[in-house]
């Protein structure tokens, strides 16, 4: 019997890029033209993309501008990602308590 593949965890950079490459293929819009109109290269943007590079929120604000999607609206649909996907890798975060000197 084949074991099932466990399901692998989602790093948000590649929840973001994801949705970024929903809105730009649904408006039939080329990674050559959403990289012009942001004024980012085109291997960056596909590199944003692809998640294997995080984007500034300037940088983020750009590309929304370029496909015509408040920055809301894409923040909004990768929400809607993460609520439906099971495992989206969570940073730990550290305490912010400070020892008693």
């Amino acid at each position: 019997m084949v074991q099932p593949i466990p399901e692998r965890p989602v790093l948000m950079r590649e929840m973001l890029g994801g949705a970024l490459r929903e809105v730009r293929v649904a408006e039939n819009l080329t990674l050559r033209e959403v990289s012009a109109k942001a004024r980012v290269s085109l291997g960056y943007l596909s590199e944003i993309e692809r998640g294997q590079k995080e984007a500034s929120s300037e940088l983020l604000n750009a590309i929304c501008g370029a496909l015509d999607i408040p920055l809301a609206g894409l923040l909004r649909r990768v929400s809607e990602h993460i609520d439906a996907h099971s495992m989206v890798t969570q940073l730990p975060v550290r305490s912010s308590r400070v020892a008693a000197a």
